[in-house]
């Protein structure tokens, strides 16, 4: 049974990012076999918090403090509160926090956290001085340096403050030789540079951008009817075939007119042929959906996943 567990945690750990759904999948199962194990409790925990599942990644993480007498995933506990629309109990953890036992990484991404929960709560300059502690100047190198110089900048940029913003994703880019953060982006970004590659004329199909909750852009509906444009177009020259062949039916029947009774009988007939291709689509028919504002750049669908953790 404990090498079963153990197969199990290990595929959790190699899945975790980018399959988390299996990932949570060998979790679950190593708890069926092992519940009381601390290690078990934790990873599945981790496991939900990246697939969305935060009410059962706050009640695990919150077993795993429980039975190891650790405080190592308050970050995360934290961000999923925010994720359920709950801000101010982020900051409570923050606050009820011992920071003299947290681990120097923990306690920094903790603080970020708390920074954006302010920001939810609409108190954006409390976050930018919230962020502004002593380990935002430090020389270290380590990749929470990073986070935290994005976190700082990223907030300034949202009060406005455009050159002071630039100036933290500078230094963020700097430190952060690991990929942390996406700061040399947001730094070309500022000024006004195009990544290559983005190509204004690749547009993509009309999809209407995905709300709070949802997974993914929702595309198009299909033209009504099963037409595309092309049988629309084809169905316009037809029916302009058919108006110039009864406008000539009729002048011949007005020649007819002249003509004795039985040049009359043998006359060309003069009815309009009917329409094979039906009345032309209207914009309505033809499932025109117009897209609704998208999200930001965090737009975050749970928590702020530019923030420190996935949801920052």
């Amino acid at each position: 049974m404990a090498d079963t567990v153990a197969r199990h945690l290990v595929a959790t750990g190699q899945l975790i990012d980018e399959a988390p759904v299996e990932a949570l999948a060998h979790a679950m199962a190593a708890r069926r076999l092992a519940s009381r194990i601390s290690a078990v409790r934790e990873a599945v925990g981790l496991a939900a918090y990246h697939t969305g599942e935060w009410q059962t990644a706050i009640a695990e993480l919150r077993t795993y403090h429980r039975m190891t007498g650790l405080q190592s995933h308050l970050a995360v506990l934290a961000d999923c509160e925010r994720a359920l629309g709950r801000p101010e109990r982020a900051i409570d953890l923050f606050r009820g926090a011992d920071q003299e036992k947290l681990d120097q990484a923990v306690a920094i991404e903790l603080l970020i956290v708390a920074a954006g929960a302010r920001g939810d709560l609409g108190q954006k300059d409390a976050a930018v001085a919230m962020l502004q502690v002593r380990e935002l100047t430090s020389e270290a190198t380590d990749p929470w340096a990073a986070r935290l110089r994005y976190a700082y900048a990223d907030a300034l940029l949202a009060v406005g403050r455009r050159e002071e913003a630039r100036e933290w994703f500078s230094r963020a880019s700097e430190v952060d030789t690991d990929g942390e953060t996406d700061a040399a982006e947001r730094l070309l970004e500022l000024d006004g540079v195009q990544i290559e590659g983005d190509d204004e004329d690749d547009e993509p199909a009309e999809e209407i951008a995905a709300g709070p909750g949802s997974p993914g852009a929702v595309p198009a509906e299909p033209v009504a009817g099963g037409a595309d444009d092309e049988d629309a177009l084809g169905a316009e020259d037809r029916d302009e075939d058919l108006d110039s062949s009864d406008a000539a039916a009729a002048d011949r029947d007005e020649d007819d007119e002249d003509e004795d009774d039985e040049d009359e009988d043998e006359g060309v007939d003069g009815r309009r042929a009917d329409d094979p291709a039906g009345d032309e689509l209207t914009d309505d028919e033809a499932g025109t959906v117009a897209a609704p504002p998208g999200s930001a750049r965090g737009e975050k669908p749970a928590g702020d996943r530019e923030s420190g953790t996935d949801q920052r």
